[in-house]
């Protein structure tokens, strides 16, 4: 039995079966098509509820849904969010997105709905400044890409609860009292 195995292993060695059977999977690699995207005039299809630059949604109005309660800041993971508040109004809402690990947590969170994950992901910068996102900067980003039928699409299919969720099933056995 090791006769076998040993003589198998001095084979693979003296024929270079690895090394054939790489060249072999190259060759027949090489011709077939690419599948790399090109960036700028392609671009990946993103898929629903994907967790990417930060907003702060507005109501109907145009007023800013925050009220500054801080229960996002709070359960941050990685305490990138600052919320401030005087007078009874949102003074400074910040995010460090450069300590954001967008988990999503600040979403689910937030009991009025006033931050979401907008689907952009093309975001940069070459100062920290750039990306450091202040509150203007968050309002700006719901216009830009949450404002009108596409925040209210995002909030009925990524929103929980929601008010029908409270509704009692017609499936559901309700108890009517002694008649």
């Amino acid at each position: 039995m090791k006769t076998k195995e040993t003589i198998r292993k001095i084979v693979k060695t003296i024929f270079f079966i690895e090394i054939i059977k790489g060249l072999a999977l190259t060759l027949k690699r090489l011709f077939s098509h690419a599948v790399t995207i090109q960036y700028p005039v392609e671009r990946r299809k993103i898929a629903p509820g994907f967790r990417g630059q930060h907003a702060l949604a507005k109501d109907v109005e145009g007023k800013a849904k925050c009220v500054g309660c801080g229960l996002c800041a709070t359960i941050c993971p990685s305490q990138c969010i600052s919320v401030g508040r005087e007078k009874g109004k949102v003074s400074r809402y910040e995010i460090d997105t450069l300590r954001c690990i967008f988990c999503g947590f600040c979403v689910e969170a937030c009991p009025y709905g006033a931050i979401v994950l907008t689907e952009n992901y093309e975001y940069s910068g070459y100062k920290k400044e750039d990306i450091y996102l202040t509150r203007e900067k968050l309002l700006f980003n719901w216009d830009k890409f949450m404002a009108g039928k596409k925040g209210e699409e995002y909030f009925k299919r990524f929103w929980r609860p929601m008010s029908e969720d409270f509704e009692t099933p017609s499936i559901q056995a309700i108890w009517r009292g002694r008649h």
